[in-house]
Order: structure tokens, then sequence, then C-alpha cells
């Protein structure tokens, strides 16, 4: 690894299971300027041409939902120390917005999202892979209670979600991925010896690079 690389930390999980409360966890604590934060749902696939009972009707879970080759693409250049112009995703809508926002490489650079550890071409450029572990039950709960204030979303529609796209790509991408990350954080409870020991690799690295 290049003494100025980028260290770059997968953060994955089923729905609801904490991904972002845990990278938000770890962030506190580094220098806001040393870490750059990347949402794989922000690479879901642009629909626009579709009308939106049918884009309603897709399966979001599916790895081919989101272009996941742009993401490679796009992590590829940050390494390298090059901007990017990441897009940006209406969850309401359920299609892309007009306006990109410009990613800055940093010392860290954290990739969250439900299926980051199911492609191989990701998982290259991965130097610590974390998967959130979190029984089904409570990941539900906070599906129900994030679809609502942040998406707009009735519970029949988050609970048709769940049981027909959500829980079945789960159990055959998501779930399967957890082999390969370094280290498997279960997150029925708060867990601060899992963030300690993270905080204390990304401190190392930022030191490193200082």
């Amino acid at each position: 690894m290049s003494e100025n690389r980028p260290t770059v930390i997968a953060v994955a999980g089923g729905s609801g299971s904490g991904k972002t409360t845990m990278a938000n966890e770890i962030s506190r604590e580094i220098p806001s300027k040393s870490v750059l934060r990347i949402e794989h749902d922000f690479y879901y696939r642009d629909h626009s041409d579709l009308p939106l009972e049918e884009r309603e009707k897709l399966n979001y879970d599916h790895p081919d939902a989101l272009e996941t080759s742009l993401l490679v693409e796009h992590l590829g250049q940050l390494i390298e120390g090059q901007s990017v112009m990441a897009p940006r995703y209406d969850f309401k809508t359920h299609t892309r917005k007009t306006r990109r926002v410009k990613a800055i490489s940093r010392p860290i650079i954290f990739v969250e999202g439900i299926l980051v550890l199911a492609d191989k071409a990701l998982r290259e450029l991965f130097d610590v892979m974390v998967f959130v572990d979190t029984d089904s039950d409570l990941r539900f709960i906070r599906r129900v209670q994030r679809d609502r204030e942040e998406r707009g979303r009735s519970y029949e529609q988050t609970l048709n979600q769940w049981m027909n796209t959500v829980r079945p790509m789960h159990f055959e991408f998501v779930e399967p991925s957890r082999i390969y990350a370094d280290l498997i954080v279960p997150q029925h409870r708060r867990n601060p010896v899992a963030s300690d020991m993270l905080v204390a690799k990304i401190q190392s690295v930022i030191r490193g690079n200082g």
C-alpha cells in the first residue's frame, strides 16, 4: 500500500442494522477533514423514464439495482487522490437527483451499504471490511421508522417491500457476504469495543500519513 494511499473501510450489514450509526460514532472521533463518507445507496440506477407506479414495483435490494461499476470507478479515482462528482438519489421518487456532489479524496474513506461486500470488484478496493450484525426484528422496526420519517412511506408499503424484496435478497446476497468481513459487529446493543478498535486503526493511519 502506498504511504499516502487512503484507507478504505467498508461498513456492510442488512437494512436497518445500524451501519450509519456505527459510522457516525467512529467519525465523531476522527478529524472531519480526514474522513470521506460514501453511500452505495446513492448509486441506485436512475429510472426516471418509468412512471412512478412502475418504479415503486422494482426490486431495489438486488445488486443489479445499483450502478456498482460507477462506484468502483469513483473509488479508484479517490484512491488515486482525485475528486469525483458523486450522484445523489431521491428515495421518495426513486430517481437520481440532477445535481451531483463533489467528493474530495481523504485519508479515510468509509463506504456504507447493504451490498458493498457482495461485489468482488468493490471488495478488492477495501482495506478493512466490517459487517454489522443485527437481529431481523430490530432491523425491521428501524426500517419502518426510517421509511416513515425520511421517505414518506406507509407501514403497508414498508411491509410489502420487506417481505417481497428486502428479506429474500438479504438471505440471498447480504447475509452470505459476511464471510468476507474482517470484523463482525453485533449490534443488538451498543458496541464500544468494536468502535474503539476501528478508531484506533484509523488514528494510526492518520498519524502515519501526517
